[in-house]
Order: C-alpha cells, then structure tokens, then sequence
C-alpha cells in the first residue's frame, strides 16, 4: 500500500498523520487515499487505451458518493446490483448511460426506474426474468437492452462465498442452456440483444480461470453470430484480486498482464473470424481499484491477557468490518505508533456481544490501551457491508488528497439508528 506509510514512526496516509485523523474525526474511521484510487483505476483506463472499452466500477465495493464522484469524473462506468446504487450514481454525477445493472432478484420497481434512466444495459441471469422486463418495457413503450450473464462453469479457486462461475452457484444462465436462453430473448418484443456477460468470481490471484472463461464465451458468441443473433459487446465481469498479504498466497497478477493477454485472445479471434471488426469489451473490476485505497482506523479499549490467549478489545467490530466473521478472512494490521516495547500475541476483537466478532487472530503487536491500529486493505467490502448490530452507529469515512483531509461520511450516532422506528400508539 504505497500511499500509506511510515512517517517518524507515525503511519501515515498520503500526507496525513493517522493520529491525527483519530484525534479529529474519532474511531472507528475509514480512511482512503485518493491517490490509491485514481492510481488503481487509471490501471485499468491506462491497459483500454485507444479500445473501445468501458470499464465499470463494481460499487458494492464500495458506493461512497465521494469514491464514485471520483470515479466518474476519470470517466468510469458503473456496475449495479439494485436500484439504490443507480440513485447513488446519479447522485454522485455518474453517467446511466455507462452503467450496467446486474444481479439475480431485480423487481419491476428498478427495472422500470432503470429504463427511464436509460441505463446502458442489463445483464439478465434467468428466463423469468426475461419475460418480466419485456412485460415492463412493453408498458413503458420502451425497448429494453440485455446481455446474459452465462455461467461457465469455470472454477474460480477463491473463496466459496465469492465464487459465481459454477453450476451449483445461483447467479447466471448455465452454459448449456445459453444458446436456448438467448433465443428466447431475441425472440421477445420489448428486448435488444445486446451481448454476453460473465463474472466468475471475486478476489482472483491467477488469471488463468478467467481466460478460460473467455474462451467459452468465445464459442458461445461465434454460434450466435451463425444463428444471426449479432452482440455489440463483450463484459467479462471483475474478480482480480489484491494482496491481504496472507502468507503462501502468491501475489496477484498485475492488471496490465492481465488485461493484455484477454486483449491478445480477443484480438486473434476478430482477426481470424471477424475481419478484425472490433467487439466492445466491458469490465467490472471493485476490489481492485478501491481495497488498497483504504484502512480502518480503530483504537484499543482494553488488553485482556488470558491464560490460553490474549485479547486486545478495540472499538471497531464486526458491525464495521463483517469480511473476517463472514469469509475468515485475513486482513493486516498495523500500530499507528511504533512501538520498541515487547510484543506479544493478540487476538484483536472488538466489543459486540458474539464470539465471532473478531477482527485479526494470532497477530504479534506491541500494544498498550489507547494505541491506534489501522486494518490494512479495508476500502473493499468494509463500509458497504457495514450494520448498526448492537445499535452501534456506522463508522465516519475521509478521504486524504496529499495533506488535506476531507470527511466524506460523518459518524452516525446511536439514535440515527433507530429513528425510522416508532412506538405502537
């Protein structure tokens, strides 16, 4: 994480003292380095040179107004997953017409909210589905652009909470009934075809399943084009993943390497199949771009040594930071302050009623009550999956450009979580 780093022993992000951020804005915070951000994205813009491409940002990554202002003024596109994220695109000033709407369980309510925002595409995952938004677009008058997200049945080697490539996964039409699928779509009247989409899986550190996943695609578009059924774009989903620096993973390939060898597949095949016409291809990295760019920033409340371990109590909890109670996953942390003192073994847990409410397990740190520690690689599936459980408030956020600091979400207070409710009269 380049951006953020040691300063006179202080860790710092960008050119902010993380101290200080604690001291001004409180803890738990989210803290993200836009520079992080933009370096990550341009990646992406920089490997779709003089293509035609369009990358969309998976925003259940993270769907901070700020992070997607950002975004779209670097003229990303978007990946939605429900009618609310469409409402924060346009909130934040991104483009409808750049975004792609995916998910399993769409109602009628966003389809027809995203019709008339004139969203660039849905990516439709069943026959059901089909038919109900050619019965919404019809009462719109309205034609309504698809793609279908096909299952390849392609084994991502990730995590099985975040694989969705496989036949036993709910997500996509099944490989062996795409063809079917897809005539039926061409022959509904409120539909354009528009082309194929196909996300695998998330936090991938080898290539290699997702350029087979290309390659059915490949055969899948050619029979298409045979049975007169022509697409006008290719979307090969997201799923590269980032370095948590858990130990024995290799490191994940670059998006550069990756980009040029799906680029290199791609280009053979128009060449030898298509005269070289070109096929628009379409991205949905999340991870990627927004998990390097950001920690959580929590402080230690109480250390409580025990006889088979040690507890280090912090203010963060599961209710901020679900990814190691939900996946088990591995994330790094780091004491704000350095320490020469001696460091012992801790299992760093925050203060929800409920044994899974930890953060790191078996982690060596010299620590001592009051010290800060920031959760490395949290801007990724942290604010977005965050609750009010215990009636705890949602943690603030900031964003860091060089050294000015910019809080982008405010810390909800405890009666902000309930004020919806009320009393029965």
């Amino acid at each position: 994480m380049p951006h953020f780093l040691y300063q006179d022993g202080v860790l710092h992000a960008e050119g902010a003292s993380l101290s200080a951020i604690a001291d001004e804005f409180g803890t738990p915070t989210y803290v993200y380095s836009k520079a992080t951000l933009l370096e990550n994205f341009n990646a992406y813009q920089d490997a779709c040179a003089e293509r035609d491409a369009l990358v969309c940002y998976a925003m259940k990554a993270n769907s901070n107004l700020a992070v997607l202002d950002l975004l779209a003024r670097q003229g990303a596109g978007f990946d939605i997953v429900s009618g609310g994220e469409l409402l924060r695109v346009i909130a934040a000033g991104g483009d409808p017409g750049k975004t792609i709407f995916s998910g399993v369980g769409k109602t009628e309510a966003e389809m027809t909210l995203a019709l008339e925002k004139g969203i660039l595409c849905f990516n439709v995952e069943s026959i059901p589905e089909l038919h109900r938004l050619n019965a919404v677009a019809g009462k719109l008058g309205m034609r309504a652009p698809v793609s279908l997200r096909v299952n390849p049945n392609v084994d991502a080697k990730t995590h099985p909470y975040i694989a969705t490539g496989l036949k036993a996964n709910k997500f996509g039409v099944s490989f062996d009934e795409a063809l079917d699928t897809y005539r039926a779509a061409a022959a509904l009247p409120h539909l354009d075809v528009v082309g194929i989409d196909c996300h695998i899986g998330s936090q991938l550190l080898d290539d290699a399943p997702l350029l087979e996943a290309l390659d059915k695609l490949i055969d899948l578009i050619d029979t298409l084009h045979a049975e007169g059924i022509h697409l006008h774009h290719l979307d090969i989903g997201g799923g590269i993943g980032v370095d948590y620096g858990v130990a024995g993973d290799a490191p994940p390939v670059p998006v550069g390497d990756y980009l040029g060898r799906l680029f290199a597949r791609i280009d053979a095949w128009r060449a030898a199949k298509y005269d070289g016409q070109p096929l628009k291809v379409i991205f949905e990295p999340g991870r990627s771009i927004v998990a390097e760019a950001g920690v959580l920033l929590t402080r230690v409340e109480y250390l409580k040594p025990g006889a088979e371990k040690n507890f280090c109590i912090v203010d963060a909890a599961m209710n901020d930071m679900m990814r190691p109670t939900l996946y088990g996953a591995w994330m790094g942390l780091q004491a704000v302050t350095q320490r020469e003192s001696e460091a012992l073994m801790w299992d760093v847990v925050g203060p929800i009623c409920e044994s899974g409410d930890w953060l790191a397990r078996e982690r060596e740190l010299a620590l001592e009550p009051g010290d800060l520690l920031a959760m490395m690689t949290a801007g990724a599936y942290g604010m977005t999956m965050a609750s009010n459980y215990n009636t705890r408030g949602r943690a603030a956020e900031v964003i860091v450009d060089g050294d000015t600091i910019h809080l982008v979400r405010r810390r909800e207070t405890p009666v902000e979580t309930f004020a919806l409710e009320t009393l029965i009269k």
